[in-house]
């Protein structure tokens, strides 16, 4: 388990050699290519080092990579922001931790998001109302200042959602976020309305589990699984904790948590009946 910067380099170097083998070139032939020791492009291709935005252009045209949004998704890993969509974040940066900045990234650029909540209503789906209640609860003695700012990038971040094409959204809400009383009863009619009509969208899989399914495989937190464009191997899991997020990038961890997400999906309720369930539960409010 590593963070997520280290993630990032493990996942564009194994990446970038998949390429290269791809255009049938040695890690020599390639450095010669662009100049470079050997050893510059090893050290790339193990994650060991770092590498500029630039120099994963240079490979990726050596590599005859013309792809626009794999070249912009590994890019937007070595830490650059790609074609210039995805920058808005860096305005928040004095508020932002890094593990968040890595999550954001990550999220910019995926086909898909697969998430189990446990607690509260996934971010790109909350009411602004709602978004500064449980920010202000999870990061205490906040001044006004950043809780607005952090209110705005959880807004902010819903774009996905309304892209094209958009992030397709998977999420299995235990009743425990549905039932959470969040910034008050008329904070929570309005997120329950919301949760309702994002349900509708095409892009948007939202399954209930409630509390009559018992113990679940999900009782041992929340996750966030991330699906991206061409290739599974820069697929990643998310876990986050009250101080940092662990990524894991192993293919077992993978395979463990997305057959834990088929389960629970399984478990929960249909999304029509799912829908029904969340107005139910409005309705009683």
């Amino acid at each position: 388990m590593q963070y997520g910067p280290a993630v990032r380099r493990r996942k564009l170097g194994a990446e970038l050699r998949a390429l290269r083998v791809g255009a049938g070139l040695t890690s020599g032939e390639a450095a010669r290519l662009l100049g470079w020791h050997q050893s510059k492009v090893s050290r790339i291709e193990t994650g060991t080092s770092g590498v500029k935005p630039s120099d994963v252009e240079r490979l990726l045209d050596a590599y005859a990579v013309e792809e626009p949004d794999l070249r912009d998704l590994l890019v937007v890993l070595a830490g650059a922001e790609g074609n210039g969509r995805h920058h808005w974040w860096h305005a928040y940066r004095g508020v932002l931790p890094p593990t968040y900045r890595d999550f954001i990234s990550l999220e910019s650029q995926a086909s898909g998001m697969r998430t189990l909540e446990t607690s509260v209503v996934p971010g790109l789906l909350q009411t602004p109302e709602y978004a500064r209640a449980v920010t202000r609860a999870a990061v205490g003695g906040l001044e006004d200042s950043k809780l607005d700012a952090l209110v705005e990038v959880r807004l902010a971040r819903q774009d996905v959602l309304r892209s094209n094409p958009p992030l397709e959204l998977s999420a299995v809400l235990d009743e425990a976020v549905l039932r959470r009383d969040v910034g008050g009863s008329e904070v929570m009619a309005r997120q329950l309305h919301r949760l309702r009509a994002a349900a509708t969208l095409p892009q948007v899989r939202l399954q209930v589990l409630p509390f009559a399914a018992g113990a679940h495989i999900g009782v041992t937190g929340p996750f966030v699984i991330f699906s991206f464009p061409n290739t599974s191997d820069l697929d990643v899991v998310v876990l986050d904790h009250l101080t940092s997020s662990l990524y894991l990038e192993r293919k077992e961890d993978l395979q463990a948590y997305s057959e834990a997400f088929n389960a629970l999906q399984i478990q929960a309720l249909s999304p029509e009946d799912s829908l029904d369930y969340i107005a139910g539960i409005g309705d009683g409010a």
